[in-house]
């Protein structure tokens, strides 16, 4: 079971940056202060999908391997057994897999840092700035997936219940993308309140990272409107993650629970 989850996670992840990175740098270079054509129009957008899609398959391995476990463990007996504690089995499954994603994540990161430091940067603090980072990023990402994966769990079991039979791998997709949706415009907030800690000058209070100081001063100058700026694309962006993210999981687990059944098959 963990070989499956391992595999269709890290195939999840690859199929997600393989068809949003190219589009990522499309929006980037949209943005551009240079100009589209300038910034280099539709030139090399596929450079760095490669290395970007060979880190992904870890971050998601371990996502999913870590959430299945949990979510089993926690299944198998006592208070979480009940099916409605199924949210909170389900939230603190998609809790404990960000946080060993984030943790799969820093060696990688130090290793690609490693190519492009001086070398007066030892592997040890190259290690500890990373992960200062990455745990810093953790209030941002724990919120975003303890809304998208109960509530993608949720969409699944009613759609399947309604149907009377499990559900194919495409319309776990769509309700992966419409669960990606609505957690994208709830967190959008927080998203605000990150990119504004991210571009704060050195020093200044928004640097230190307060996130309800971030999200007060943003209200307090721009209103509700403030908070949830750029909540439109980021919805249809995180919306057509979820499809390609969590529908890609389905397919592939399913295909290689369906080959494992076959082969133990006399």
């Amino acid at each position: 079971a963990i070989v499956l989850e391992f595999t269709a996670g890290g195939c999840a992840g690859m199929c997600v940056d393989l068809t949003l990175f190219p589009l990522d740098t499309i929006k980037t270079r949209l943005q551009s202060q240079q100009g589209f054509y300038k910034a280099g129009g539709f030139r090399g957008i596929y450079a760095g999908v490669p290395s970007a899609a060979v880190g992904s398959f870890p971050n998601a391995a371990a996502f999913f391997v870590t959430y299945d476990c949990t979510k089993s463990l926690l299944s198998a007996g006592g208070a979480f057994a009940a099916p409605h504690v199924a949210p909170i089995t389900h939230m603190l499954a998609a809790s404990l897999g960000e946080i060993v994603a984030c943790l799969i994540r820093v060696p990688t990161e130090v290793v690609k840092q490693r190519t492009q430091a001086s070398p007066s940067s030892t592997t040890y603090n190259m290690l500890l700035a990373t992960l200062r980072e990455e745990l810093c990023l953790l209030p941002f990402q724990i919120p975003f997936s303890l809304v998208q994966f109960p509530l993608w769990e949720y969409l699944k079991s009613l759609w399947s219940w309604r149907q009377g039979h499990t559900l194919y791998s495409w319309q776990a997709a769509v309700c992966g993308a419409f669960a990606g949706a609505v957690a994208a415009f709830v967190t959008t907030p927080l998203d605000v309140a990150k990119t504004r800690i991210m571009l704060a000058k050195a020093g200044s209070t928004t640097a230190s990272g307060n996130i309800p100081l971030v999200l007060y001063d943003v209200w307090r100058s721009r209103g509700l409107p403030g908070l949830f700026a750029g909540s439109i694309p980021r919805m249809a962006f995180i919306s057509i993650g979820g499809f390609i993210f969590l529908g890609a999981y389905e397919k592939v687990r399913r295909t290689l629970l369906s080959q494992k059944i076959h082969s133990d098959c006399p």
